[in-house]
């Protein structure tokens, strides 16, 4: 069975969905790029080394989230029949 294009879904896909990934695929990236410098910047404090560390694991967890997101729109996507 071949499965046409479903116009609403795609445009909500493409104009909506993916920006929003996009940018919050981001902000992770930079929460995680903050962590790194905490991590080295603080290289005297160990509190500072901690919060660094603590950034770093959350942004390592909001980019794999962001990812699987991504991968589960995908695979809805392609079931439904939406490009």
């Amino acid at each position: 069975m071949v499965y046409t294009s479903i116009p609403l879904l795609e445009s909500i896909k493409i104009n909506i969905l993916n920006p929003v990934i996009t940018l919050l695929f981001a902000a992770a990236l930079l929460y995680f790029l903050w962590g790194v410098f905490q991590l080295f910047s603080g290289e005297d404090s160990d509190e500072a080394r901690i919060v660094g560390r603590r950034h770093m694991i959350w942004g390592v967890t909001g980019l794999f989230i962001m990812v699987a997101v991504y991968g589960i729109l995908q695979i809805i996507c392609n079931t439904i029949g939406c490009n």
